[in-house]
């Protein structure tokens, strides 16, 4: 059984993780490396803690108590806007001290926001296409399933 770990973004603190559990559900976007028939359990939940991110410092550790495997940063670290500036400290951060895999993403990026997103110069600025190809993957279709 693999044991993941979520961080959202403190922005949505209040969001009900829907997207991403149904996700996890159907194997899509940073799901979708897990296969169907692999056992997925989620060991921990946590947002950043707000802006610089306080909680990636110490939230890795509980999920590591918890039997963490794979910590997972939330696609609305990338969607957000701005995206998440610190996106890619975090995921260096929580990987050199923890030795924990960090994956950009959760659920398929939600089409409307791509189409918003990919018309604004952060979005290249900011290099999520990079860091988030995977989530890009999705069909046309899957993506607006996801609006």
């Amino acid at each position: 059984m693999k044991k993941i770990a979520i961080v959202t973004c403190a922005r949505y603190r209040d969001c009900g993780g829907g997207k991403c559990f149904r996700a996890l559900r159907e194997r899509r976007g940073g799901f979708a490396r897990y296969a169907a028939e692999e056992a997925v359990e989620v060991v921990g939940f946590s947002n950043c803690g707000g802006c610089p991110g306080g909680n990636v410092e110490n939230v890795p550790a509980e999920f590591l108590k918890n039997g963490a495997q794979v910590v997972h940063l939330a696609t609305g670290l990338v969607v957000g806007y701005p995206p998440c500036p610190r996106i890619r400290g975090f995921k260096a951060f929580i990987e050199s001290r923890y030795g924990l895999p960090v994956v950009v993403g959760t659920h398929p990026i939600p089409l409307k926001y791509m189409e918003a997103h990919r018309a604004l110069p952060f979005w290249e600025q900011a290099g999520m296409a990079e860091i988030a190809s995977h989530l890009m993957a999705e069909s046309r279709e899957v993506m607006e399933a996801y609006n």
